[in-house]
């Protein structure tokens, strides 16, 4: 993992998804590109395979969409929607070679103060079972795993649950 790096932390932008936005190709270009090292590693494979610009497009018309933009590029989204009392987050992805700077946090900043302010209780998020990385990640962010669950087919777990709680 890189070291933080405070200057570079200056160049980024975080924005909830501008109106005007299109660029729906370059956004799933972010997502393939930050979810590549999954392939051959999860099973099933990710759901971000049955995506297209379109796909993303529609997603973002019914969820919130936050953006990373280093130096004015594209450099990391997350999704979000209200899901009883939590703020469910999901495709969360940092370009590749700019994890370590700051890009995830300051967008789970923003949704957090967004689930505060509508007075959620906590976030929410899923992630693979199989990716240890992104467990430690998350619990380094103020997450606890919370629970296991199963891709339909799959009497395993296939998937970890993390929660970080919004009390005041």
């Amino acid at each position: 993992m890189e070291a933080f790096d405070p200057e570079a932390a200056e160049r980024i932008d975080v924005v909830v998804k501008p109106e005007d936005f299109d660029d729906w190709v370059g956004l799933l270009a972010l997502l393939r590109e930050a979810f590549a090292s999954m392939d051959g590693r999860i099973d099933p494979p990710s759901s971000l395979h049955h995506f297209d610009a379109a796909k993303l497009a529609a997603k973002a018309a019914e969820e919130e969409l936050v953006f990373a933009f280093q130096d004015g590029t594209l450099a990391g989204c997350l999704f979000a929607f209200p899901r009883g009392n939590d703020l469910y987050l999901g495709k969360i992805a940092v370009r590749c070679g700019l994890q370590g700077k700051g890009l995830a946090r300051r967008m789970l900043d923003l949704v957090e103060a967004s689930a505060r302010a509508r007075g959620l209780k906590s976030l929410e998020l899923q992630t693979r079972i199989e990716l240890t990385e992104n467990h430690r990640a998350f619990a380094a962010l103020g997450f606890a795993k919370v629970g296991e669950t199963s891709h339909p087919g799959f009497a395993r777990p296939t998937s970890v649950t993390f929660r970080k709680s919004l009390a005041p």
